[in-house]
């Protein structure tokens, strides 16, 4: 079998910086590729933030049919001091319109345990699951602003900008609740509307997200 060798100086990606090397389609030669299937679109900030908002066409974010797939990466997101014990950390839709409004159905529950060994459950929160509702839907409850209440967790949309379909989304969390404990929560559902969804809104329940970083992605066909 023959071995075919390449000089590494002869290749120049000067031109596209932060690609990677790829063969073409055909197999019979290279290209240059964004070296991950799933790149980094967004990343927001919270400061006292009383909302963080991903808005397709809007400083540099994407949410079509580009990427089948958009996953938002929740770091460390803090409550505010006015928020109190009891606060929600909580995520709407926009189908189109100015307001973050889209019709879902839902589902919530969560396994607890406490810093003391105490209290490990797991049960369904029905309230806070949705039935055919435009409210926020609760992503992580028991909130505090103790500095070691923070949550983390990742959020999958699928194919937003479909006009045919529901658009589905999976969540799953973990974060220190104002019982002192840790809560692992898992929440599902879809946005029941044949408009495409084009933002996606992320607040707490009352007062603002003190601190924390939101990241949006996309993930490929192939």
């Amino acid at each position: 079998m023959a071995l075919t060798k390449f000089n590494y100086n002869s290749f120049d990606l000067t031109t596209a910086a932060s690609k990677g090397l790829a063969f073409n389609a055909s197999a019979n030669g290279f290209e240059t590729s964004s070296g991950t299937s799933m790149p980094l679109i967004k990343t927001l900030t919270a400061s006292s933030s009383a909302t963080l908002s991903f808005v397709h066409g809007s400083s540099d974010v994407v949410l079509d049919s580009t990427y089948p797939i958009y996953v938002f990466k929740f770091i460390n997101i803090h409550p505010s001091q006015q928020g109190g014990d009891g606060d929600e950390f909580q995520v709407n839709f926009r189908d189109g319109s100015t307001a973050y409004d889209a019709t879902k159905t839902s589902s919530f529950f969560s396994a607890v345990h406490g810093e003391n060994g105490s209290g490990g459950a797991v049960a369904y929160r029905d309230q806070h699951d949705l039935t055919q509702s435009t409210g926020f839907q609760t992503l992580a409850v028991d909130m505090d602003a103790d500095n070691d209440t923070q949550v983390s967790g990742t959020l999958h949309l699928f194919n937003p900008s479909s006009t045919t379909f529901v658009k589905h989304f999976i969540y799953r969390g973990n974060h220190v609740h104002s019982s002192a404990g840790m809560q692992n929560t898992f929440v599902a559902g879809y946005c029941n509307v044949t408009a495409a969804i084009d933002a996606v809104q992320f607040k707490m329940s009352a007062g603002n997200m003190d601190s924390g970083t939101i990241k949006l992605y996309g993930i490929k066909d192939s």
